[in-house]
């Protein structure tokens, strides 16, 4: 039988393999010590990648590696990959999950008071609305959630604002002229009731079936920002554009109170600057797209008016102080949010 001495072509490259492998598993497992020794930041959002929503995570991730060069592990999920829109919450309750945005209707779900900023005619524009929530009022409420949902709002993230959009022409100047107009409104009571605010004859009906309601006349109107009035096409079943402006909405970039407390106060600075660059990203661009596309409109063919919009406002306020929803706000809310310039 031949055997491989020790010091044989065959026994050195054996050594030199074993070596070499073994050099290998010390490398593999530096460079695993070195990612768990990052801080790892999961995001889950529901938006699609050419929404400024799923951009801004980006702009998030490069803040945070400028500002704290190697110390973060980002981990960016879109398109509600890693959990479920509104499942976010618990999953960062859970420790499944550091980062999300959080939408004004699922806080009001487990925080009532927050419901206020589901009502029409709360929050003006979009910068009434930055300022609103980076002065007291907004550390009131963002104190509140974090209490009572564990999740602690960083910044403030400008979703859009709904406008009125009819299946045909007609002067619109107040609530009462919106009397008998069937406008398509999200199926839940709270929508609904917005629309009977606004003087309309709410209609529930499923987003995916509210173009061909348009076309048929089923509807007579809907409302939605103005870049989804254009990304579903409802600009070529209908002929009005009324700048109501009922609904500033915004979601909240959120991180789990847990994650958060476990940074150190420099880090958790870094982390408060990146959401802020983030929404400051999304904010921007979305207000230049809306202004965008009114003239779109226009070149379409559709009529864009506005109405007296202090009426509006005045019959919406008047509605949602005299309902149940108004019970649940906290006492002089609704006046300081007037106040807020």
């Amino acid at each position: 039988m031949t055997t491989l001495s020790s010091t044989s072509p065959q026994s050195i490259s054996r050594r030199n393999l074993l070596g070499a492998t073994a050099g290998a598993a010390l490398a593999a497992s530096g460079v695993s010590a070195l990612a768990q020794s990052k801080i790892v930041l999961r995001i889950s959002t529901p938006a699609v990648p050419d929404d400024w929503h799923a951009k801004m995570w980006t702009v998030f991730k490069d803040t945070l590696e400028k500002s704290a060069p190697g110390e973060f592990d980002v981990q960016i999920n879109l398109n509600a990959s890693l959990f479920k829109q509104g499942a976010e919450p618990a999953a960062m309750a859970r420790g499944n999950l550091e980062l999300t945005t959080v939408s004004a209707f699922d806080i009001a779900k487990l925080v009532p008071e927050f419901s206020i900023f589901t009502a029409g005619y709360i929050v003006r524009d979009p910068a009434q609305q930055q300022k609103i929530f980076n002065g007291p009022i907004g550390a009131e409420m963002f104190k509140l959630v974090a209490d009572k949902m564990d999740i602690t709002p960083l910044s403030t993230v400008y979703l859009g604002t709904r406008q009125v959009n009819l299946r045909d022409t007609r002067s619109v100047k107040t609530p009462a002229d919106l009397k008998g107009v069937k406008l398509r409104m999200p199926g839940s009571k709270e929508w609904l009731f917005l629309g009977e605010a606004l003087g309309a004859t709410p209609t529930p009906l499923a987003f995916g079936e509210v173009y061909l309601g348009l076309k048929s006349g089923t509807i007579d109107g809907q409302d939605n920002p103005l870049p989804t009035v254009r990304a579903a096409k409802f600009y070529e079943v209908t002929k009005q554009i009324v700048l109501t402006s009922h609904l500033v909405d915004g979601i909240f970039i959120s991180i789990a109170s847990k994650a958060l407390k476990a940074l150190s106060p420099a880090n958790q600075q870094k982390v408060l600057a990146a959401a802020q660059a983030a929404s400051a990203y999304n904010n921007e661009n979305r207000i230049k797209e809306e202004g965008q596309l009114v003239e779109f409109f226009k070149k379409e063919g559709l009529q864009v008016s506005t109405p007296d919009v202090d009426a509006f406002r005045k019959a919406v306020q008047t509605a949602y102080q005299n309902s149940e929803y108004a019970k649940e706000w906290p006492k002089g809310l609704l006046d300081r949010i007037n106040a807020t310039k």
